[in-house]
């Protein structure tokens, strides 16, 4: 017997069907590639870490290109010494600190019985110990991000910043060179008081000279995202400063 797909119910049964058979290979497909994803972002974090430090690829005065994704846990592996994780006074060794996720954690910080666990990577560099402090906070439209590689001082060696949806040749500009090498040599304590590091409009310091006055030139255009990555820096490193002071007693 011939079907009637004039129907209305045939084609109510057709797209419940459709429906039901692309569901179920999109689950199938996001499943499967779910390692794949894991290990990508795992990649990812490794190479803003390794690029904070100082360690990429870069060749050009304005390149910002990471270690491959073929060669990156190798170099993880060779540069950062240690993980650690801050959680109030208690600090412990986490070789998966660098998963811990900064938005889940802030999330739980709203409940004031919630110790915040705090992510700190501890490398080395030309002889030298660096360690790098993961940040989030907001920027014009969503979320900005980073890292920021510091002596045992709290001085800058490097950063890198991030975004998800900041105006390109605007906000979207924190990602570029220019921008992250002036924080290179800027201070978060001033003889011992956390200061922070502000992105500021008519700093007059287009090549940051000056890395005593706590301030990197702003991007044109861009205030609150200048804004945002100033907060972001001011909030999430502030955390970090009594283990820092702890450090150089």
């Amino acid at each position: 017997m011939a079907i009637n797909t004039d129907k209305n119910s045939y084609t109510i049964v057709f797209a419940i069907i459709m429906v039901v058979v692309v569901g179920s290979l999109l689950a199938g497909f996001a499943s499967g590639l779910k390692p794949l994803i894991k290990a990508n972002e795992r990649y990812e974090k490794q190479q803003n870490i390794l690029y904070a430090m100082g360690i990429n690829d870069n060749e050009g005065p304005n390149d910002v290109t990471f270690i491959p994704t073929d060669r990156v846990e190798d170099e993880f592996k060779k540069y950062i010494t240690k993980q650690i994780v801050i959680e109030g006074d208690k600090v412990s060794e986490d070789d998966q600190a660098f998963l811990i996720d900064l938005k889940k954690e802030t999330t739980k910080a709203k409940d004031p019985n919630y110790i915040r666990r705090l992510p700190l990577f501890i490398g080395e560099k030309d002889g030298k110990e660096v360690y790098v402090i993961p940040v989030r906070g907001k920027g014009l439209w969503d979320a900005i991000w980073g890292f920021v590689a510091v002596d045992k001082t709290m001085t800058v060696q490097g950063v890198y910043f991030d975004h998800k949806g900041e105006t390109p040749g605007l906000g979207a500009e924190i990602k570029q060179r220019y921008f992250m090498d002036d924080f290179a040599g800027e201070k978060f304590l001033n003889e011992n008081n956390f200061e922070g590091i502000r992105v500021a409009k008519g700093n007059n310091d287009p090549k940051n000279t000056d890395t005593s006055d706590n301030e990197v030139d702003a991007l044109a255009g861009a205030t609150i995202t200048g804004d945002g990555v100033s907060a972001m820096l001011k909030k999430d490193i502030r955390m970090y400063v009594p283990y820092f002071k702890k450090l150089n007693q």
